[in-house]
């Protein structure tokens, strides 16, 4: 993934404007490995997907042929904006353009002492011993996909600047899956990862914008 190409048949194929998506069973583990610390680290987010509960989506889903059909579903697809291979330039735009305060700089090395010590800011869970519940906090490469996010939302709210909500959103989504839980915890670590990563943003102190 950070070479950004793919060995085959004795053959390197570079593919810079690669993104590589994965999918995991939250029920079923046989047959299937949970992919080391490293390895998960070098994703950006992980996102929940749960079924519907919208009884007209639930509907279209079972009736509708073309949620049968992979093909159909991509013929639908709407025409993009750009071609895919301007990405790598749009985002190292947004990255470069959309500026980050020193009250967002100083809340965001508090989010990541808050995951590597929870303690120090009070974040406790209910029935649980907070001194063995995390093995690992953030990594870097964490703090850095947060702010990355963080730019993105803004942008896409039509901001220059990066404001406490925009890290908040992503906030979830970009740290879960990095943080390394006791085993004893692994049963329901991802119910107890949100939880946890909730009762961060609520001890953390967020900036009050000028």
């Amino acid at each position: 993934m950070a070479e950004k190409s793919v060995s085959a048949f004795n053959k390197v194929n570079y593919l810079p404007n690669m993104v590589v998506f994965a999918d995991r069973n939250q029920v079923e583990k046989n047959e299937t490995f949970e992919l080391p610390a490293a390895a998960r680290d070098r994703f950006m987010m992980e996102v929940s997907i749960q079924s519907p509960t919208d009884k007209v989506l639930r509907n279209s889903i079972i009736f509708d042929t073309k949620f049968q059909d992979t093909s159909m579903l991509i013929d639908n697809i709407p025409s993009p904006s750009f071609d895919c291979k301007e990405l790598n330039e749009v985002s190292g735009a947004i990255q470069e353009n959309i500026q980050t305060s020193d009250h967002i700089k100083n809340y965001v090395e508090s989010l990541w002492q808050a995951t590597e010590n929870p303690k120090k800011f009070a974040v406790d869970l209910e029935g649980i011993d907070m001194d063995d519940f995390l093995v690992a906090g953030s990594s870097p490469r964490g703090m850095i996909m947060l702010i990355k996010a963080a730019k993105v939302n803004a942008w896409m709210n039509n901001r220059d600047h990066v404001q406490p909500v925009d890290v908040e959103y992503v906030f979830h989504s970009v740290m879960a899956h990095r943080l390394v839980v006791n085993r004893i915890y692994e049963n329901n670590k991802t119910e107890l990862l949100e939880k946890f990563t909730d009762k961060v943003l609520l001890k953390v102190a967020t900036p009050k914008l000028d």
